[in-house]
């Protein structure tokens, strides 16, 4: 099954028999407090227009639990993060489709937890909320209550131990932009840097202008040049488990499946007793 789904394609299945469940997960990733300005309201935007049916899925309290020493977002508490799926409506046998605003980071995020507590039909509107050309809603819907159990493994899943011995013996990818990677600035956690043996592979290079994914072959070429190879193991992170997600994404739909350090570098960084790498090389 592919791991995204564009706009028409979308407009299809709604149209069709069994639409899937919409849910809206836009959030972004900002430094306004430290300038002083409110940061991005997703509700709000959410109320001004959504796709008819979506629910507006909270990335900081559903998808992620309380910043600490796990991480600015680590994962949810599970009771709480299945409570708010069911009540998005998402039930084990109907599909569902995750978008944001067009950087697919949120949505990502919503994907990969999706996934990895073992929904079996989850994917990403390519392009997001500005690839879609149909009718938009404000009013909220009522969705009837889900069924959705979410089944918390280790799977897929690295801690800052996995990811230093993924870094070691497989493919430790940075979705970070190469100034942070490099040590250059840090905007948000408390040093810069990168995991030792990690290499820098900035998730935005996996799209293109408009925020959709490269061709799969096109992202298969890269990752290749990156270090992926048949039977290696590869991890991701990058600043808090959220844009890590989409590169997690991006692999999957090159074909490549990938464990995700959810607490990333404020985890790793949070830890003065942990290595920091700087500079463009892994070591």
């Amino acid at each position: 099954m592919n791991a995204i789904i564009s706009a028409s394609e979308l407009a299809a299945e709604l149209a069709g028999g069994g639409p899937p469940v919409l849910l809206d997960v836009r959030w972004r990733l900002s430094t306004a407090a430290a300038a002083g300005e409110p940061p991005f309201d997703g509700r709000a935007a959410y109320r001004e227009g959504h796709l008819p049916g979506a629910v507006f899925v909270d990335l900081e309290r559903e998808l992620a639990a309380a910043p600490g020493g796990r991480g600015r977002h680590p994962l949810p508490d599970p009771e709480e993060f299945g409570a708010a799926m069911r009540r998005a409506g998402v039930s084990a046998g109907t599909p569902v489709v995750v978008y944001d605003d067009g950087t697919g980071w949120a949505a990502a995020r919503a994907w990969w937890l999706l996934r990895w507590t073992g929904h079996p039909d989850v994917r990403v509107l390519d392009g997001g909320l500005s690839s879609w050309d149909g009718p938009l809603e404000t009013a909220p819907p009522e969705p009837a209550e889900g069924d959705f159990v979410p089944a918390w493994g280790a799977a897929g899943l690295l801690d800052a131990d996995g990811a230093a011995e993924v870094a070691r013996t497989g493919l430790l990818l940075d979705a970070r932009a190469g100034e942070r990677y490099r040590g250059e600035v840090e905007p948000i956690d408390p040093v810069g840097g990168h995991i030792p043996g990690a290499v820098s592979a900035p998730t935005t290079e996996n799209t293109g202008p408009d925020g959709r994914f490269l061709p799969a072959g096109e992202l298969a070429a890269r990752f290749r040049e990156l270090g992926v190879s048949t039977g290696k193991r590869v991890g991701v992170y990058c600043g808090s488990g959220v844009s890590g997600a989409h590169e997690v994404l991006a692999l999957a739909v090159a074909g490549v499946p990938a464990e995700l350090y959810v607490g990333s570098w404020s985890e790793w960084s949070s830890d003065p007793e942990r290595p920091v790498a700087v500079g463009p090389d892994p070591q």
